[in-house]
């Protein structure tokens, strides 16, 4: 549990998101010896100040001698700003919280030394599992290698994602579209495969209400059948499309995509004939994205929950039923037995307009194979429009 303070920099944190990426969301808060709060900062963007540095700032001489509390181990190394240790040495803090260490194996623990090694006081763990969950991108970047990958799926009560007619806009109210749309803006990426791009033609970008960039666009197609017409290469969303692809797909077929202003990146196939998971996600990786929103089919859930790769599921259930054996569902493959289903933690429950929000979060620390913790975390929530 965090402490007053720290839930007040964590609050602060959350300000970046959709923005601070790639670098972690940073809450800092400066604290007199009366209890009150001198100066608050947070990590905008990557290249600008750091939260510590930007609490700092604002606090002036009146930060010497008092209490920082920040969500994030201090930096100790020189990037795109300064070291952070370095600030909070100058300004004189003579105590500092931190609600979690630094998960890159290169700089963890570093901060902190340098501050004990300053003759600053550190404790570390207040509000400890909050902070970690607030980075989880962040964290999965550095100790995995790869984004953090979040599923989501709009479908009827009876968890069908189309119509035994193929018909599948909009299943969902605008209101919970309007929701994706914020999901959107949450992650570095959005992911679907090439049966979603010949289907509806999407354009995968950001249409919220609140200020954000549009994701960078990927595409998995193992054989080369989007074309380059498609309204994923619009040049004017100013973000780049990736399409992973094999060495079945047509050398013309990629000049076409590159031509469009798509870039074709091929990968192993896996034992289905399709572009391989891992390699792909250790591409992203290398190029910091930390975070992507899976909107495909059900073949492509079905893969990145087989594979291990899903941490987050995010589903919209509309007030209706669907039936029919040959509607597909939410996730297909050949499925999973009772006891190998990958389990998750109800999160939130959440209505918007008609329908319900489902967000859970992947099960990691041997829950019940009945899954009866997770339903009676449910119980309380409200459901109110």
């Amino acid at each position: 549990m965090a402490s007053q303070y720290m839930a007040r920099a964590l609050t602060l944190a959350r300000r970046g998101m959709g923005s601070a990426s790639p670098n972690p969301m940073v809450g800092a808060v400066v604290v007199g010896d009366n209890g009150r709060i001198i100066a608050e900062g947070y990590h905008k963007a990557a290249g600008t100040a750091h939260a510590e540095v930007a609490a700092l700032a604002k606090a002036g001489e009146n930060a010497r001698g008092q209490t920082l509390y920040v969500t994030l181990e201090p930096c100790n190394h020189q990037g795109h700003t300064p070291p952070c240790t370095e600030a909070i040495i100058n300004a004189g803090i003579r105590r500092v919280v931190v609600g979690v260490s630094d998960p890159n194996p290169w700089v963890q623990g570093g901060g902190i030394q340098r501050l004990k090694d300053a003759g600053i006081t550190v404790e570390v763990g207040d509000g400890l599992s909050e902070a970690q969950k607030l980075n989880s991108a962040f964290f999965t970047w550095c100790r995995e290698h790869r984004p953090w990958i979040t599923l989501k799926a709009a479908m009827s009560l009876d968890g069908k994602v189309a119509a035994y007619t193929g018909e599948s806009k909009y299943l969902t109210s605008p209101s919970a579209l309007a929701h994706a749309h914020e999901l959107r803006r949450e992650h570095d990426a959005i992911l679907v495969g090439s049966a979603t791009v010949l289907a509806d033609n999407p354009r995968l970008t950001y249409r919220g209400k609140r200020r954000g960039k549009n994701p960078v666009r990927i595409v998995l197609d193992s054989r080369g059948r989007v074309p380059s017409a498609a309204l994923i290469f619009d040049l004017a969303a100013d973000t780049p499309t990736l399409v992973f692809t094999t060495e079945e797909a047509p050398i013309e077929w990629e000049r076409d995509i590159f031509s469009a202003g798509g870039e074709v990146i091929r990968v192993s196939q896996d034992p289905n004939g399709h572009v391989a998971l891992k390699e792909v996600m250790e591409h992203l990786a290398e190029r910091r994205i930390l975070s992507v929103l899976v909107e495909g089919g059900p073949t492509i859930h079905a893969a990145f929950l087989a594979q291990g790769l899903a941490d987050r599921w995010v589903g919209y259930l509309a007030p209706l039923i669907l039936g029919g054996q040959e509607a597909p569902s939410a996730v297909g493959g050949v499925g999973f037995s009772l006891m190998s289903a990958p389990r998750f933690k109800m999160e939130k429950v959440a209505r918007r307009g008609p329908d319900i929000i489902i967000d859970a979060r992947r099960q990691t620390d041997g829950a019940s194979p009945t899954g009866q913790e997770e339903v009676q975390d449910c119980l309380p929530v409200s459901l109110k429009p």
